[in-house]
C-alpha cells in the first residue's frame, strides 16, 4: 500500500506544463508503479483547443469539473461533456478537445505512461507498451446514464455505493469506477485479485493499513492504491466522493465477500513491491 498527494508531486518531474502553460497534467501514477494503467490530474484553462491521436494507447477522461467538447475528426460528431462524463479514445480516434471553461479531468492511460510523456505535432505520446483490444471507434458515458440504466452497486452495509464506468467489454484494460461513501460509514476491504488505485475528488477521512496499524489522512488530492497484500480500512469522516480504478479489469457481476475481496477477474499485474 502507498500513498501520494498532489502538494507532494508539485514541484517534481510529474508536473508538466502543455500548450503555452493552458494545461497542467499531473502524473499521479506512471508505468513506473506496475499497475498497468497510468493516471493524471488534469487541468485545461478556458478556451485551450487541441487536436489529439492516440495512436499508441486507449485513453479514458473523467471531468471532474467544467465543460468541454470534443470532436471526432473522422466523423464531424460533436460532444459537449460536463461532469461526470467520460469519453474514451484509441487509436483509431483522432479529435479536437476544446475547454469551454475552465476543465478538471481524471485521465487514465494503458499502456502506462512514463512520467513526463510529452506530444509530438500530430498529438500522439510515443509507444510505451501493448495497447489492449478495444472498440474501433471513441465512445462516450455519463453517471447520471449508468446510474439510470441500474449500473449502481451498494456495499459496506448500504454506506458506499460504486458505479463501474468501464467493465472487461469496453477493452480499455480497467475498470474506472465512481464511488461514493456517506459520512459516518467505514469499512474493510482487502483487495486479493487485483490492484486498485483510488484518488480523493471530495471530502475527508481515514485510511488504516491493518497490517502495520499506519493512518493516512485523505483529502481532495490524495490517491492511495492497494493490492493482494494489503488489508485496509476505509473511514469517512464526511462524504466521500472518489474514482477508483481495477486492474485486471471487472466484469460487472462480481460480488464483495466477508472479507472485502472481490472474486478474481483476470491476470494481476506486478504491482510495485
Amino acid at each position: 500500500m502507498y500513498v501520494r498527494t498532489l502538494d507532494q508531486l508539485h514541484g517534481t518531474a510529474a508536473v508538466q506544463e502543455y500548450w503555452d502553460n493552458t494545461m497542467t497534467n499531473v502524473d499521479l501514477l506512471s508505468v513506473l508503479d506496475g499497475m498497468g494503467f497510468s493516471m493524471h490530474d488534469v487541468r485545461a484553462s478556458a478556451g485551450l483547443e487541441h487536436s489529439l491521436w492516440y495512436k499508441h494507447h486507449r485513453e479514458a477522461n473523467y471531468i471532474v469539473s467544467g465543460n468541454a467538447s470534443v470532436k471526432n475528426l473522422s466523423t464531424g460528431e460533436i460532444w459537449h461533456l460536463g461532469p461526470g462524463a467520460i469519453y474514451m479514445a484509441g487509436p483509431d480516434d483522432r479529435h479536437h478537445f476544446t475547454a469551454d471553461t475552465d476543465v478538471h479531468l481524471v485521465s487514465i492511460f494503458n499502456p502506462a505512461l512514463s512520467i513526463g510523456a510529452d506530444y509530438d505535432e500530430e498529438g500522439t505520446l510515443a509507444p510505451s507498451g501493448e495497447v489492449p483490444d478495444g472498440r474501433d471507434a471513441m465512445f462516450f458515458k455519463s453517471i447520471k446514464d449508468l446510474h439510470a440504466e441500474g449500473r449502481e452497486k451498494v456495499v459496506a452495509g448500504g454506506g458506499a455505493r460504486f458505479i463501474p464506468t468501464l467493465l472487461q467489454e469496453d477493452g480499455m484494460g480497467f475498470t474506472l469506477s465512481d464511488v461514493r461513501v456517506e459520512g459516518g460509514n467505514e469499512g474493510t476491504f482487502w483487495y486479493k485479485h487485483h490492484w486498485v488505485a483510488n484518488y480523493i475528488l471530495e471530502g475527508c477521512g481515514q485510511l488504516t493499513d491493518l497490517s502495520t496499524g499506519k493512518n493516512w489522512e485523505m483529502k481532495p488530492g490524495t490517491i492511495y492504491m492497494v493490492g493482494p497484500e494489503d488489508q485496509h480500512n476505509i473511514r469517512a469522516d464526511t462524504d466521500l466522493h472518489m474514482l477508483s480504478v481495477f486492474n485486471p479489469p471487472l466484469r460487472g457481476d462480481e460480488q464483495y465477500d466477508t472479507e472485502g475481496a472481490l472474486s478474481p477477474s483476470g491476470p494481476l499485474p506486478a504491482g510495485m513491491s
